[in-house]
Order: C-alpha cells, then structure tokens, then sequence
C-alpha cells in the first residue's frame, strides 16, 4: 500500500480509468442492474485517485488538506461544492471545509453569508461573488487566523443564549474588540438568521457602536469582515452620516486623523483608538452631514477637540 506522501500518477490513472470504462461497455449490454453497479465501483474509485492525485502529495495527507491547498490556491475565487467534491474525494467535504474554518481559521464563506451581506450592503461584495450560490464557496483572505477555534468557542456560548439576535452580535463584538470577526462567525452566533447584516448595520448607523468593515472605513480588511473598533458609541449626533458620506470623507483625509496623523496600521490593544468624524461647524450650529464639513478625527483627539470647544464657550 503506497504511503500517503507517495505522489500518484495522473497519467497512469488516467489509463486505468479509460480502460475500466472500455470493459464497462461489456456490460451496458447485459440486462442485470447490479453487475452495471458493481462494474462502476472501480471506475468510481479510480476516478477519485485521479482527482487526488492533481495534487502534490508531500503539500497533504487528507481531504481535508486537499481542499484547503485548493483554497489557498484560488483565493478570493468563488468555488463550487462540486469541485470540492473532486477535490477532496469524498462527498462529506462540507464538515470539511467547516474544520478548516472553525478549527484552522481559514476565512471560507459559504454562498449563503456571502448572500445576506450583497443583500443588505451591496457595495461590500464584489460583483463576481454577488450571485453565489449557496453550494458554493469562497477564501476570503488567504492569511489564516490562528486565534480562530477560540473565538467559536465563545460563538458557540453565545449562541445558545436567551437574546435577541443583535444583543448576541453586540456581545460577540465586544468580546473582540479591535479583532476582525467574518460574517460567518455573525451569522452562527444568530442561529442562521438571514437578517445578521441588517442588525449589524442597525447597531452601526442607529446605535453608534463603530462597527468597521471594507467599505466603512478599513479598506485593508477582507471582504465580509467586521471589527469592533471601541467599546463606546459614538455621539447620537453623529451616527446618521450616511455611509457613503463616511466613506469618502475617511478617503479624502487618506484614513488618517487630521490631527495627530494616527491610522489604522497603527492600532494596539494597549491604545485601541479608532477613527470617528468631527463637524467642523458643530451640528447643534446648523453644521451639515457633508464632506465639506466633516473631518477624520481619532477618538482621542476628538474628545480633546470637543473639550476645548467646550471651554471657549
């Protein structure tokens, strides 16, 4: 029996393969249905050595790591369940690619997810993965998350308690401040609700949490990620800038502070600041929810700037 690092192959095989189907046709003629069935088993078989045997032997040892080779390979490319299938060898590779996420933290989405975010914020997704379907998968990023299996440990705490489907994403958030969490973890801790990214967004735009993604002021997140930058809404005045207002004023001031320079790249835990927007002419004065009137501020230096307004007056 060949060792597991023992590369097969593929063009002996692929012979193998031709020449069972040629003996399969003795068969067709005969009007017995299992012998059909039992003349396909080995084609069956050896259809799924060749598919294994595509892959370099010393890179894996399991169908496990076949489809996450073959992830890491096309990342950020949708994928169908159908190609894990062959990839893998195996029809149980949904368990499969849910190890390599849950335990490995290896950031795949489902159609599904990918689905319910394109849904509620269209401009998160890509247009090639805006029509998923939910047999299909994508690698959202190929850096692998080794903080993963914890974090759905606590998922899987949070999951089974009595609150509503936003108090449990709020939780789950605030219990990883600064850290990305995907879309999947989000929509595990509410059970499979379809309705997780409107409760994000929710607690985002009427509930001030600054509750960052891609498209709402870190670019250099992946796609379908989220991150809890403070545990403190932001003033009540301020939480109805409309995200695309947010956008473009944090991309006109570089995602800087205007400030004191701080960003995004310089972030620790040690000093968890993140970015807000400040009203140049305050928004009790009449001031607008403009570009022309908005600045990008770190949460320290607004503080600092809301401070000083505060004694002048």
């Amino acid at each position: 029996m060949p060792s597991p690092h023992t590369q097969i192959d593929p063009e002996s095989v692929r012979r193998k393969v031709e020449a069972l189907i040629k003996n399969f046709q003795t068969e067709l003629q005969s009007g017995k249905l299992r012998p059909k069935i039992l003349a396909l088993v080995p084609i069956f078989k050896s259809l799924r050595s060749l598919s294994k045997s595509l892959i370099p032997a010393q890179d894996v040892s399991s169908a496990r790591e076949r489809i996450g080779y073959y992830f890491r390979k096309h990342a950020r490319t949708v994928i169908s369940g159908d190609e894990l299938s062959v990839v893998s060898g195996i029809q149980d590779y949904p368990r499969r690619v849910r190890e390599l996420r849950v335990q490995f933290g290896w950031a795949i989405a489902s159609g599904m997810t990918i689905k319910q975010i394109s849904e509620e914020e269209n401009n998160e997704v890509p247009p090639e993965m805006q029509h998923m379907k939910a047999s299909e998968y994508v690698l959202l990023n190929e850096k692998q998350d080794r903080d993963a299996a914890h974090r759905w440990h606590l998922a899987n705490t949070i999951r089974r308690e009595r609150l509503s489907a936003k108090d449990k994403i709020l939780k789950y958030l605030q219990a990883n401040i600064g850290r990305a969490v995907t879309g999947e973890e989000l929509r595990y801790i509410t059970v499979n609700k379809g309705e997780w990214p409107r409760r994000v967004r929710e607690l985002r735009t009427e509930e001030g949490w600054p509750i960052s993604t891609r498209m709402t002021g870190r670019p250099d997140l992946p796609i379908g990620t989220y991150v809890l930058q403070a545990d403190r809404q932001i003033a009540e005045h301020d939480r109805y800038i409309k995200d695309e207002i947010r956008r473009e004023v944090l991309r006109r001031d570089g995602y800087k502070c205007k400030e004191c320079g701080w960003s995004h790249k310089e972030w620790d835990p040690s000093d968890p600041r993140h970015l807000e927007l400040h009203h140049i002419t305050h928004h009790a004065r009449g001031g607008q929810n403009v570009e022309a009137n908005l600045r990008s501020l770190c949460n320290v230096c607004h503080d600092r700037t809301h401070r000083m307004a505060r004694k002048i007056t």
